[in-house]
Order: C-alpha cells, then structure tokens, then sequence
C-alpha cells in the first residue's frame, strides 16, 4: 500500500453536516477497498484567488489514507462525477517523505 492525500474543494453552500457525510461516504468507499483510514482536515470555507464554476468560496477537506492504486483510481472517478465536488487532486506521497511500504515478514527457516 501506498500513501496518498486527496485535496477536495467541495460547493460552499452545503452544510457543515452534509461536508462530513460526503466525506465519510468516501473514505468508506476507500475502506471497502483495503485502504487504511488516515488524517481528515477540514479547513473549511475559504475564498478563492479566481472565480471556479461561477463560484468564488468553497469548502476545503483535506484527506490522508493508505490505499493501492485501484481503490485511489475509484475515488478518482467518484470525485470526477460527484456535483458537490468543484475541484479535487489526488497526490501519491513519495517513500522519502512518509518511508517505504511495510512488507510481509519473511517466514523464519528451521
């Protein structure tokens, strides 16, 4: 498994409540899939620089997990097609940062 944040810029209109259940939905969909659950930061609502999708305030989330490549490409697509979702970016964690994955332990010979 490999380490990765997901940076999602959801609609500024929804609830707080709303936020937390997109964001449960989806870390969900990871688990269904192997990932290990990660840090969850909700930054809230903050301003944009420029204008995105008639929009000038969105809600920033900012999600960690520990997934195969498979389970990160669904929350891709599920992100790509989600209405609530403004912009997303899904950003693999190099090994020099977060430190190489674990492997099986090797059976001891006798």
């Amino acid at each position: 498994m490999r380490a990765y944040e997901v940076m999602v810029i959801l609609d500024a209109d929804l609830e707080m409540e709303t936020v937390r259940d997109h964001v449960e939905r989806w870390m969900k969909l990871l688990e269904s899939k192997g990932a290990q659950r990660g840090h969850i930061d909700v930054w809230g609502k903050r301003r944009f620089a420029y204008e995105l999708k008639h929009r000038w305030e969105g809600i920033y989330v900012v999600l960690q997990a520990k997934a195969e490549p498979a389970a990160m490409d669904e929350l891709n697509r599920v992100l790509s097609l989600a209405d609530e979702v403004i912009r997303h970016k899904v950003l693999r964690i190099p090994e020099s940062v977060y430190g190489p994955p674990k492997a099986a332990a090797a059976p001891a010979d006798a």
